[in-house]
């Protein structure tokens, strides 16, 4: 359900709510949040809740330290694993100068400029991920393992797959929280985790990536167990992607996809640092169905973009370069952005490369262009790009390590 700000006051009291999180992301996809009382809410909603921005890598100095943050009430969410008296709701903020103008370095911002210049375009982008993770054994302090919770492979069923209970309370509390999840399945490494959602519009897709890996942690915390989103958890294993899967619609009627598409790869290596924000990102890349070439083509799960086989509503991009650590809004933005570029040029895919890149001879190979093989790589290459300092504030490009 989409509230007003006249209608959250009205649920705060009859629902007895007792604390609501202003929730908000640094920019690596950290989720950050301070927590109110209602009496508090008014003054939230008119005003702002202040916070030391200093203290938050990439947005900024001690010299302009006071951001606000505003609450976003189409965004509530009951925290339905908190308790159920006094509950807890949550809402994520935009963030303002204390002059009211917007923070230039707030990732829901940057995502929704991206939004209105593909609007003003008339292309309409959406966003449907595949997320990985795996869930970890705790020791008697409850701090993580490296024990996997069981020793399942691809799509096994119980007793070898301990997950179906967990990802089954995953996905009704996500339903619960308006959030869609299409599939669920035990993924190749023992322990990992797969949990699809239909697709949305660039924004709720983004909200909902962050619910989800809020949601993915208390239920493992609540069964004992540890949700690791990182992107290599366990060497010689698979690793965590957050496959993302793009389609759109023009109002003209066109069918510009091959032309966004060719935008996404021509931009791919000056992206990546956003889209791989971690250095252990790089040890998956290259490996187990992560892509290591700048290539393209239909089905083939060992490229970069692959097109899936699908009909009508389904048919879509599928971008399987990027981990879960990333900040969505910032990586949905760069797509679209990167996106809009192939379109406004009419950029040209190159030819689709219809081989496994796993086994390939390095005569076709060694043609081949690759993704950034280390973070330094392709932090090096996103600071020196001229595509990200057209489309991101200098303060993300700053964050970089």
């Amino acid at each position: 359900m989409i509230y007003t700000a006249e209608e959250i006051f009205d649920f705060i009291e009859q629902e007895d709510v007792k604390f609501i999180r202003l929730a908000f992301c640094d920019p690596k996809g950290r989720q950050k949040n301070i927590s109110i009382m209602p009496p508090e809410l008014k003054r939230a909603f008119e005003d702002g809740i202040s916070f030391d921005a200093s203290a938050i890598r990439g947005f900024g100095g001690e010299e302009r330290s006071d951001l606000l943050l505003f609450p976003i009430p189409s965004t509530l969410n009951v925290l339905s694993w908190r308790p159920s008296h006094g509950k807890v709701v949550r809402m994520f903020c935009d963030i303002r100068y204390p002059d009211g103008t917007p923070f230039e370095a707030d990732s829901r911002y940057i995502l929704s400029k991206a939004v209105e210049a593909a609007r003003a375009k008339g292309v309409t982008v959406s966003f449907g991920s595949e997320f990985e993770f795996y869930l970890f054994k705790t020791d008697e302090n409850g701090y993580p393992t490296s024990i996997p919770f069981d020793r399942g492979g691809y799509m096994d069923v119980a007793p070898e797959d301990k997950g179906e209970n967990i990802r089954r309370e995953i996905c009704l509390t996500l339903i619960d929280m308006g959030i869609r999840p299409e599939s669920s399945h035990h993924e190749e490494g023992p322990g990992q985790n797969e949990i699809d959602f239909r697709f949305s519009d660039a924004m709720s897709a983004a909200d909902n990536a962050v619910n989800f890996v809020t949601v993915v942690k208390a239920a493992a915390m609540h069964n004992g167990l540890y949700a690791d989103f990182s992107p290599k958890p366990l060497p010689g294993e698979s690793g965590n992607g957050m496959h993302v899967n793009i389609s759109l619609s023009c109002r003209d009627g066109v069918d510009r996809t091959p032309e966004f598409m060719a935008g996404i790869i021509a931009h791919i290596r000056e992206m990546t640092a956003f889209l791989n924000n971690r250095p252990e990102s790089y040890l998956r890349l290259g490996e187990m169905k992560a892509p290591r070439y700048v290539t393209w083509s239909p089905e083939n799960r060992s490229q970069l973009i692959r097109i899936p086989a699908a009909k009508g509503e389904y048919r879509r991009i599928e971008l399987r370069s990027p981990d879960p650590c990333a900040n969505p809004y910032i990586a949905y933005a760069m797509l679209i952005y990167a996106g809009l570029d192939g379109i406004d040029r009419h950029m040209k895919c190159p030819d689709p490369v219809n081989v496994n890149l796993y086994t390939a001879d390095k005569s076709i190979t060694s043609a081949l262009e690759k993704l950034p093989e280390s973070l330094e790589e392709a932090d090096e290459l996103a600071k020196r790009s001229e595509f990200v300092r057209s489309v991101l504030p200098e303060k993300i490009i700053e964050s970089l390590n």
